[in-house]
């Protein structure tokens, strides 16, 4: 997969823009809060995923502007493919000259994988992070998948509304049981996925970890799951007593986890921040070998000021392991990347766009 040039107006801070890219590396410089994640993000926005950094899509369009508008010209599958977001009181999209019913839908056309300095602290932060992680992930890979997740996620908000009142002794507990349904449903699916998913990614995790930390360790990969997708629905129908008590849903995918072990123990409770960090890594690392495994082409990879949370060693390997995709990489010092001899520079400046 390959950028020809991306093209915005009124998104963020950013002046109306036009980057016509370099085929290997493209680094983005300039002073913090001038605007360079903000390039980053919109080229994420292709994926069909929500923002990197907010879920309100008024904060992508300039201030006192009704609507911002983002273009990008790509080559994928060896085809030259040309899509634009419309952002404004909804999320439009066109794909091939082709008005897509959600923004969504751009989910399998365009693939990217994002770091961020928030992802090294994947396996020492939340569940949320990790789940969260898998759904960007597949969702790329399987576009239904993030369809699926839409669903679950409006029938457990239906599902936990119900709760509240029903706590509040108010409501019907009969209204439960279609969204009951309807969460075993969805929710067996997003297991299944997340399952096969992983399957998919372990052997690059700990390729990618044994090369980042030169270490001879035995690695696993757990996903743990909150209940099975065949007894999902018992569980539900099991613990509805329960939920109705503490007011919201304690079974489903949305509970479930990830787990890495090293030599027998858990990395999240007993990792040193050098293994976590590096499981980390190998966990962003190993979506691009999994989409390129699965789709037969590389994703775009988008880096935004990680480089400078990295020691000289973990600089060096994803620099390195990163050479077969198309990169866009923000940095404040680029003496952080000196290494690099090829590709575009572009500097950002109170949300101007120099080359």
């Amino acid at each position: 997969m390959l950028i020809k040039s991306v093209s915005g107006i009124n998104f963020r801070n950013l002046s109306p823009f036009n980057i016509e890219t370099d085929s290997k590396m493209n680094v983005i410089c300039g002073e913090n809060a001038q605007g360079k994640t903000n390039i980053i993000e919109a080229i994420w926005m292709f994926t069909g995923a929500k923002s990197i950094r907010t879920n309100k899509d008024n904060e992508l369009v300039n201030f006192n502007e009704k609507e911002s508008k983002l273009n990008i010209s790509f080559i994928g599958k060896n085809i030259e493919n040309e899509a634009s977001i419309i952002i404004g009181q909804r999320r439009k999209a066109i794909f091939n000259e082709k008005k897509l019913s959600s923004a969504s839908l751009l989910a399998g056309n365009f693939c990217a994988v994002i770091f961020s300095p928030d992802d090294l602290f994947l396996i020492s932060g939340s569940p949320e992070k990790r789940r969260r992680f898998l759904d960007i992930a597949i969702s790329q890979i399987y576009p239904k998948y993030l369809e699926t997740l839409k669903r679950y996620s409006r029938a457990l908000a239906q599902r936990n509304y119900i709760l509240k009142k029903l706590k509040e002794n108010e409501g019907n507990i009969e209204l439960l049981y279609p969204f009951e349904e309807e969460l075993s449903n969805t929710g067996s699916t997003l297991i299944k996925y997340r399952i096969r998913y992983l399957q998919l990614a372990e052997n690059f995790i700990k390729d990618i970890y044994t090369g980042i930390s030169n270490y001879k360790e035995d690695f696993e990969v757990l996903y743990q799951p909150v209940a099975n997708p065949d007894e999902l629905y018992e569980k539900l129908v099991r613990n509805r007593n329960e939920d109705i008590i503490s007011g919201f849903t304690t079974i489903g995918p949305h509970r479930d986890d990830i787990d890495f072990i090293i030599n027998g123990l858990s990395v999240k409770s007993f990792g040193s921040q050098g293994q976590k960090r590096s499981v980390a890594l190998a966990l962003k690392l190993s979506e691009a070998e999994v989409l390129y495994k699965t789709t037969g082409e590389y994703p775009i990879a988008l880096l935004d000021d990680v480089m400078s949370e990295l020691d000289p060693t973990r600089q060096s390997f994803i620099l390195n392991h990163i050479k077969k995709l198309q990169v866009f990489i923000t940095c404040c010092d680029p003496a952080n990347i000196k290494n690099l001899n090829e590709g575009k520079v572009f500097k950002v400046e109170k949300g101007c766009i120099y080359t």
